[in-house]
């Protein structure tokens, strides 16, 4: 597509006090001349990732243990951890953690939400020593104000502040960025309307000048922000330097075009389309209350038909 066809698949509306459509377009037509080139790099080196599959809250030690090094040995430099139930237990999950992976490569934390503002930030001040990259939904999604607040208070510790997988329009996006509440923004390709507003929420960081790290927690996520991602390298923001895409080894087996993880990368998926189409027997398996897994789980009493 040309710049001109991108900006006219973006709705603008609410958004000029930050980014007007002559400005998108500026920064799409800056990108084209040099976009042959990234894509040479991208076909042959992938997008840059990052797991989460390695520290689930509820791992045991040897579970953290093993996964830590069993990444490590595939290749993975960025790892992110859960946190947020119990600051002891946090502590010595980050301490266990740093001790496998060393302080060469990148943690990053995960609270899901779970605290207000001020809980936030005092619990993070616990943490700070494990020197995370990112705190990630420190608190409501919703709450910009309070996100700004965070950023502040963790910016002398150098923690960033990520966010954005369960923010539900671009002007939200907007308003976290114009009060300069987060370091990361994370995308997701579901959450918004569609790929288009997606394609507005990318143009304002790069406006701002804010590393997009998209959310992709498996469940066929990773095969559709994959897309986004490289766009976004490909014609936006022209860079992967201090970014990297969730990956999430979770579900994969389900889907026809899966993604394919080489070196801790996202290489591009060959055919059109967004990589989302399942394989017909897991749709069969899945339908309730008919299909194999429900029917097992209802016949086994785990569940009510």
């Amino acid at each position: 597509m040309t710049p001109e066809q991108v900006v006219n698949v973006v709705d603008f509306s609410y958004l000029s006090d930050a980014l007007t459509k002559d400005e998108a377009l500026d920064i799409l037509k800056a990108n084209k001349p040099t976009q042959a080139g990234r894509e040479q790099k991208l076909l042959s080196d992938g997008y840059p990732a990052y797991t989460t599959s390695t520290a689930w809250l509820g791992y045991t030690d040897e579970i953290l243990i093993e996964k830590c090094r069993t990444a490590l040995k595939e290749g993975w430099t960025k790892f992110k951890m859960k946190v947020g139930a119990d600051l002891a237990d946090d502590r010595r999950r980050a301490t266990v953690i740093r001790r496998e992976i060393g302080y060469d490569n990148d943690l990053m934390m995960d609270a899901n939400g779970r605290w207000d503002v001020e809980e936030a930030i005092t619990w993070m001040k616990h943490l700070t020593e494990y020197k995370p990259l990112w705190i990630e939904e420190p608190t409501h999604p919703d709450d910009v104000l309070g996100h700004a607040r965070i950023a502040e208070a963790m910016r002398p510790h150098d923690v960033g502040v990520a966010t954005g997988e369960c923010c539900s329009n671009r002007v939200i996006f907007k308003q976290l960025l114009q009060s300069n509440a987060i370091k990361f923004l994370q995308i997701d390709s579901a959450r918004v309307g569609s790929i288009n507003e997606n394609i507005a929420i990318l143009l304002l960081a790069k406006k701002f000048n804010v590393a997009v790290c998209p959310h992709a927690g498996g469940v066929g996520l990773c095969e559709m922000v994959q897309h986004i991602i490289m766009f976004d390298y490909l014609c936006v923001s022209a860079t992967t330097a201090g970014r990297c895409c969730e990956f999430v080894d979770h579900l994969h087996e389900h889907f026809i075009e899966p993604v394919v993880i080489k070196h801790a990368c996202y290489m591009p998926p060959k055919n059109p389309g967004y990589s989302t189409e399942m394989k017909e027997n897991s749709v069969q398996d899945h339908i309730y209350p008919d299909g194999q897994v429900w029917a097992e789980l209802i016949s086994s009493g785990k569940v009510s038909k």
